[in-house]
């Protein structure tokens, strides 16, 4: 008989697994390198510089950074921007769960069906068509104009994206118009996998619909709701095709949001510096506001 070949030890088949796992991350990884890290690194490194993009560069320390987070006109912008989460996220993830919850008996019929559809519709067209479009709808002669003359209220008709009040809550408008649809469809899957014997053992025991909604609907759609919110407020940290399109930042700095001002520095203004800084902030607050509700929705084991 012939002998049989002794197992490798369990170090060698570690070792060798370690070897493959790395053989299928290195391309992901490379791109993500090249594509996301690289320009990081260059970003944080641009952020020490006044730099005009072009000519020599000297050396500036964190002078860009004590720019950022003490000039009154920066941080209005990155106010604008927290403002911003209120229409973004708020809005949409209210609203989406009403909505859902409503529908959530009849998500398997004609009339769910078409509410899914109809309220992801905005979903799919592109931002800038979307801001374009409704910046016509609050025109002077638009749709939201004509409509308050209709119902009586011409006291109330202006130039909406023009007004140093209402022109920020405009473009949160329009946010939350656009992202209204994802939250719907996510916290609609999400109703459908909650066991629905649930809902009847509380009929049973006398709930009424608030009751079902807080102890049934909103726990089981923790981990949808994480993901909407996470999604809407990095949606309204880094808006700029919205903002771009409907008033370009105006009237005055009252609806620039940092995307669109590193942009103006970077590109109008030459200070590659500043721009790289507030970038490197805009991230961090991005970080800070989105780890904390990973860590809560996430499932405790």
């Amino acid at each position: 008989m012939r002998a049989r070949t002794p197992a490798p030890p369990p170090s060698r088949r570690r070792a060798a697994a370690r070897r493959q796992a790395v053989l299928f991350i290195a391309p992901a990884f490379l791109a993500y390198a090249c594509f996301v890290l690289v320009p990081l690194c260059m970003s944080l490194f641009y952020s020490t510089l006044n730099w005009d993009g072009i000519g020599e560069w000297s050396f500036a320390g964190l002078s860009n950074y004590v720019t950022v987070l003490t000039d009154d006109d920066l941080l209005q912008i990155i106010g604008n921007a927290f403002e911003l989460v209120l229409w973004f996220t708020v809005v949409p993830v209210c609203v989406g769960l009403a909505v859902a919850s409503a529908i959530r008996g009849q998500m398997a019929g004609r009339f769910g069906t078409a509410t899914r559809t109809i309220l992801f519709l905005p979903q799919v067209i592109p931002l800038v068509a979307a801001g374009i479009a409704w910046s016509w709808m609050y025109d002077w002669n638009g749709v939201v104009n004509q409509a308050l003359v209709l119902v009586g209220l011409e006291d109330q008709v202006r130039g909406w994206l023009g007004n140093f009040t209402f022109a920020l809550p405009a473009v949160g408008l329009i946010g939350a118009w656009v992202l209204l649809g994802l939250c719907t469809i996510l916290l609609v899957t999400g109703i459908a996998k909650i066991d629905g014997s649930l809902y009847e053992a509380a009929k049973l025991d006398g709930a009424r619909p608030r009751h079902e909604f807080r102890f049934i609907t909103l726990p089981g759609l923790r981990q949808e709701i994480g993901v909407c919110v996470t999604v809407t407020i990095i949606q309204a940290l880094s808006s700029f095709d919205i903002v771009y399109v409907a008033t370009s930042g105006g009237p005055g700095i009252e609806t620039t949001v940092p995307g669109l001002e590193i942009y103006r520095l970077a590109f109008a203004h030459r200070q590659v510096g500043l721009a790289s800084a507030l970038a490197i902030v805009l991230m961090i607050l991005v970080l800070v506001c989105v780890l904390p509700i990973q860590w809560a929705v996430r499932e405790r084991k």
